[in-house]
């Protein structure tokens, strides 16, 4: 069994094409990607609203693009796609996923997971930064 964790991408962008892991700017994207490598997870990947499952080191373009905005038919179908990628690096019945994201990026993702955590769920953005801070100073 693996361990992954699925971050969600940030609104805050660089404005150059990045590597995934360097092109969100935001405090909550950083301290997610600091806590996810503390659990030493076999992979983590980036859940972004533009280009789906998205691994640290690809580079990628800038856009202005969230699942907040979208209808609950184009999250489902977002979904489907990350599903679908998600599919060529993970076992979705037999691996733990680790997930730090919002509702809508996880909302349709969840019924394909057997096995997952969220470690922040029902905590507004200032406690989910308090958690991760301390979570990464321990």
């Amino acid at each position: 069994m693996k361990k992954i964790v699925l971050i969600s991408c940030a609104s805050k962008k660089k404005a150059v094409k990045s590597r995934a892991r360097e092109l969100y700017d935001s405090p909550l994207f950083k301290f997610s990607l600091q806590y996810a490598q503390k659990l030493d997870p076999d992979a983590i990947f980036i859940l972004s609203a533009k280009y789906g499952l998205v691994a640290l080191d690809e580079k990628i373009e800038p856009y202005d693009i969230t699942l907040n905005d979208m209808r609950a038919a184009e999250r489902k179908e977002w979904a489907s796609k990350v599903i679908s990628q998600l599919q060529t690096h993970a076992d979705l019945s037999g691996d733990q996923f680790v997930i730090l994201a919002g509702k809508h990026y996880r909302q349709y993702l969840l019924p394909r997971l057997m096995s997952y955590e969220i470690p922040l769920k029902g905590l507004p953005i200032g406690k989910q930064l308090q958690y991760l801070k301390r979570a990464c100073n321990e």
